[in-house]
């Protein structure tokens, strides 16, 4: 377990189409999907965005890093880079990075386990995948802290 005070941690999958959000704490290390948001050609959705930070009262904030499986950045990190330095600007808070590879298939992967075990009865939806794989970022993220 973490010692020192919970930080609270609000996470973002950025896509150009969705943005997937899990919120989670240091103590207990999980982190649990909320509600996805959306992006458009304006760009993401920022008042849903800072309502998560108003509602939520994270510490930090934690954004993936798209990498291709060569280690690379993917095409959407200049768009990310973008969204890092405006969410830092709008919130007031430190936003952290995590290597985001394999986590939409990580949590693809975990929903429709879940669906076919009958634990989970709605039929998958693309905003449940990525707000599922923000909280794998986060939930690696949170295992790596020491």
């Amino acid at each position: 377990m973490a010692s020192g005070p919970a930080r609270i941690v609000l996470a973002f999958d950025f896509g150009l189409k969705r943005i997937g959000v899990a919120v989670g704490d240091t103590i207990s290390r999980s982190a649990a999907p909320r509600k996805p948001l959306f992006s458009s050609g304006s760009g993401p959705d920022w008042t849903g965005i800072e309502r998560e930070i108003r509602s939520v009262g994270p510490d930090l904030l934690l954004v993936g890093d798209p990498y291709n499986d060569d280690g690379t950045p993917s095409s959407v990190a200049p768009a990310v880079n973008r969204f890092v330095t405006e969410l830092a600007k709008r919130s007031g808070l430190d936003v952290a990075r995590m290597d985001e590879r394999y986590s939409s298939v990580e949590a693809a992967g975990e929903l429709k386990s879940r669906r076919a075990s009958g634990e989970r009865k709605r039929r998958l939806q693309p905003g449940d995948i990525d707000s599922a794989a923000a909280a794998v970022i986060l939930g690696s993220w949170l295992q790596n802290q020491p």
